[in-house]
């Protein structure tokens, strides 16, 4: 694959990746913003109201008329996180013209399309449409609601809500139920002309293309894109230590059959120059694969748990286990997983372990080159960190990662949060954790 990055129009640039592998080629349009809470729900909003209709195509049914006469391409709405940078814009697909029985080409209209729908939407006087808002809005509201239903998931949300409740990413994705259910269409008509012009803009294309006719075919869809002042400071913050000395417990109550452990540590000094490659291959001994220690002592071993695994945000420096434990057992859980970490940080792993995190790390990366999306979100997140390095670069790198390395990551961990969601309304049945 060919690798090229370029900024096209001031703050937007464009990742390409020139490759002839695929049957279908991929572009994406990302919005960046900070994470907060007075717009998190808007900018999680704005996508799905904009994919409702344009200028020329103004409701769904006509806009995916369009795309089924393009050989079923698809144009859907995108909205996630890297850090505490919020994402939001749209993910096309689309068939490679080199594959049709006649030149199409997708490029180019795919791109033009993508463009009305961010700059020319379906508008009435100016404004977005309220009926497209205020469905729209609805749906938002309760696929916040819904997140409870997830409760693996929902353990993971609360306890880095509660372990950074003053920092911009205990905000969620979405934003909070409230702050949807106040969103106006005229209030969100402003958010959307402040966000086009402001926000830095991240292109993204995978397939056969070349790189010249890619960033022609991106520049003229962003034809009259406004550009202000670029809004360039949003990021991650970073904080590399525990808010306590010892760390902070909190329990929810809810209708579960099954109770849920998550735990949260602080990546402490491992953050001053973080070392990708070392920070998967710990995570890979620790929890982020089958030949871990918590698959294999915690689960297998001593059957404490349902599940468990531990999972890495390297760019808040923040590790995360993730449990489905008996309620009796919650407390015995909670103290293996710390053994187990424990044990890393006193160099008890071996060599078998080791070797297996390696080649879990690199298979995992290798994968990667299989599947154009996930290319694209390891390119996002490394662009955003002010990198460029490739999955095939970090998987490589993990082969010089020495077990000191892993033991050096684990000791400057620090646990912050436990969080516990169990049944009913009170633990007195339950006197463990």
């Amino acid at each position: 694959m060919e690798y090229r990055r370029e900024e096209l129009l001031p703050g937007v640039w464009l990742t390409a990746l020139c490759t002839d592998k695929f049957k279908t080629g991929t572009l994406t349009l990302s919005l960046l913003s900070q994470l907060d809470g007075q717009t998190a729900s808007m900018h999680a909003l704005i996508p799905h109201v904009l994919r409702r209709g344009t200028v020329s195509l103004p409701d769904m049914e006509s806009l995916d008329a369009r795309l089924d006469g393009l050989y079923g391409s698809r144009v859907e709405a995108s909205v996630r996180r890297v850090g505490e940078v919020q994402v939001t814009g749209f993910a096309a697909s689309f068939p490679e013209d080199r594959l049709l029985p006649e030149k199409m080409g997708l490029l180019g209209r795919i791109s033009s399309l993508l463009g009305e729908l961010l700059l020319r939407p379906n508008t009435r006087g100016g404004l977005l449409l309220p009926d497209y808002v205020n469905g729209e809005r609805d749906k938002l509201v309760e696929r916040i609601r819904a997140q409870k239903n997830d409760k693996d998931s929902y353990a993971v949300q609360r306890l880095i809500q509660l372990m950074c409740e003053c920092e911009p990413i205990s905000v969620g994705t979405l934003g909070s139920e409230e702050s949807a259910e106040g969103i106006h269409y005229t209030k969100l008509t402003r958010r959307w002309r402040e966000l086009t012009a402001t926000a830095p803009i991240e292109l993204f294309y995978c397939g056969s293309e070349e790189f010249a006719a890619v960033s022609d075919a991106l520049a003229e869809a962003l034809t009259g894109l406004p550009r202000g002042e670029i809004d360039t400071d949003i990021g991650t913050d970073v904080r590399m230590n525990s808010l306590e000395e010892s760390a902070r417990e909190f329990t929810d109550y809810m209708d579960v059959t099954q109770g849920k452990l998550a735990m949260g540590w602080r990546l402490g000094d491992s953050m001053l120059e973080p070392d990708v490659p070392a920070l998967m291959v710990f995570n890979a001994v620790f929890g982020g694969s089958v030949t871990s220690k918590l698959f294999m002592n915690v689960r297998e071993r001593l059957q404490l748990c349902y599940y468990a695994s531990s999972g890495l945000d390297w760019q808040k420096g923040l590790l995360i286990v993730s449990s489905g434990v008996a309620f009796d057992k919650l407390g015995a859980a909670r103290d293996e997983i710390l053994a187990q970490l424990g044990a890393i940080k006193e160099g008890k792993v071996t060599e078998d372990e080791l070797v297996a995190a390696r080649r879990a790390v690199r298979h995992r990366l290798s994968t990667m080159a299989d599947d154009p999306f996930s290319l694209e979100n390891h390119y996002l997140s490394v662009n955003i960190a002010g990198s460029d390095a490739s999955p095939g670069e970090l998987a490589a790198a993990c082969e010089d990662v020495t077990l000191e390395d892993v033991v050096e990551i684990a000791r400057n961990t620090e646990c912050d949060a436990i969080y516990y969601l169990r049944a009913g309304e009170d633990a007195e049945n339950d006197g463990q954790a």
